[in-house]
């Protein structure tokens, strides 16, 4: 007999767009938590219309809501504000990634929502939190990932700083969000009560700079952009091959060092004394990244990762998507999972992690259309068909 899911018994009210908030919603949703999602009527969500769209719909939109249920409520109306009030009742969790003000506009803000449920956990990402000076600005991702100094270090030196190429900030926010969520979760068990987490896009990604401030602060050191190179770890840098393509090699271990250099033909370097600790590999970075260079070049990607697993080196090649649904790996891990839609063809979405032992997530429902359960969700809170089409007919809910 499966053990039921991990957060089978949590309620989530999710009134985010988009990828922050709703990403945090998705997490807790594949482990079993019942999100209710809230989304504008007629539209919905926008990400239902962002990159590529299948029929219409976004086929981002079915990672994004998969395991979710959907109601569609016109929040600037006083009867869907007071929907949202009786659902929250009975909520352990509610989600949102509006601009700070808006909920309190509505009606919805924590002052209000914590005394409707004082053990409601109130989850609000932002782009630079709930106060400070800033607090007004709109901020999405990509201004999150240059104030927090991310966007400075990706590029070649001397060239434009580029994205990651994915939404980051907004998913390391989600990430931050769902870690304050199950914190706040952990401690209602001993205080009986709720609280407000205030995750700031920037702040998240900040929180993953690793040694930039304390370098600063105590050397001035102003980390610069430095390519496909790790600064200060070496060797670790991408490595062009004999067929065009290119190698990750992280060879910044001393005794992985010496594997990688004998395996080159280049025991001169591998027992050198002065590259046995990365601080002296780190003074002639350059010598050992032009050697490295020097042997790639002459073998094929395929070659050098043949090469470099026999010697237990840590390396691979750049992968694109085809890679990876071609990949034995994450076929073994369940990373790729194929999901049936409505009208019968099958399509890929990433898999579920964390992995868990004995409570996995999983994949159990597609994601709505818009407002495809509005009838059931207000009838939990006691609506009847009557009142529901009343609602519909003023175009409060949909």
């Amino acid at each position: 007999m499966q053990s039921p899911l991990a957060l089978c018994n949590l309620r989530v009210i999710e009134l985010g767009q988009l990828i922050a908030g709703p990403f945090a919603a998705k997490t807790l949703a594949d482990f079993g938590a019942d999100v209710i999602k809230i989304e504008p009527l007629t539209t919905g969500d926008p990400l239902r219309k962002w990159r590529l769209l299948k029929d219409g719909t976004s086929v981002w939109w079915q990672i994004q809501s998969r395991n979710k249920r959907s109601i569609a409520l016109d929040l600037k109306q006083a009867e869907a504000q007071d929907i949202v009030r009786q659902l929250v009742k009975d909520a352990d969790v509610l989600i949102e990634n509006f601009r700070p003000g808006a909920m309190e506009g509505w009606g919805l803000g924590p002052d209000e929502l914590l005394v409707i449920n004082p053990k409601l956990i109130m989850l609000r990402i932002s782009g630079y939190g709930q106060t400070g000076p800033y607090r007004d600005k709109p901020g999405f991702g990509v201004v999150a990932e240059a104030m927090s100094g991310l966007r400075h270090l990706t590029a070649e030196p001397g060239r434009v700083p580029v994205r990651v190429g994915v939404s980051i900030g907004d998913t390391l926010a989600s990430l931050h969000g769902v870690i304050g969520i199950l914190l706040a979760l952990h401690e209602r068990h001993t205080s009986g009560k709720g609280q407000v987490i205030d995750v700031a896009l920037y702040e998240a990604v900040f929180n993953c700079m690793e040694s930039l401030l304390p370098e600063f602060s105590a050397f001035g050191a102003v980390r610069e952009a430095a390519g496909s190179a790790l600064p200060g770890i070496a060797p670790s840098n991408a490595y062009k091959c004999q067929d065009g393509g290119y190698v990750l090699i992280a060879g910044n271990g001393d005794s992985i060092f010496k594997r990688l250099m004998h395996t080159m033909g280049r025991d001169d370097l591998g027992l050198d004394a002065d590259l046995a600790d990365n601080a002296g590999r780190v003074k002639r970075v350059e010598e050992i990244d032009a050697a490295i260079g020097a042997w790639t070049a002459t073998l094929t990607v395929a070659q050098v990762l043949e090469l470099l697993d026999a010697a237990s080196v840590p390396a691979g090649r750049i992968y694109t998507v085809a890679d990876i649904a071609a990949d034995p790996h994450y076929q073994a891990r369940d990373m790729i999972l194929q999901t049936v839609m409505a009208d019968g063809s099958t399509l890929a979405l990433p898999g579920i992690v964390p992995k868990l032992s004995r409570t996995p997530g999983s994949h159990r429902r597609n994601a709505p259309e818009i407002g495809q359960d509005t009838d059931a969700v207000l009838q939990g809170i006691g609506l009847t068909a009557t009142q529901i089409k009343a609602l519909k007919d003023m175009g409060i809910v949909q």
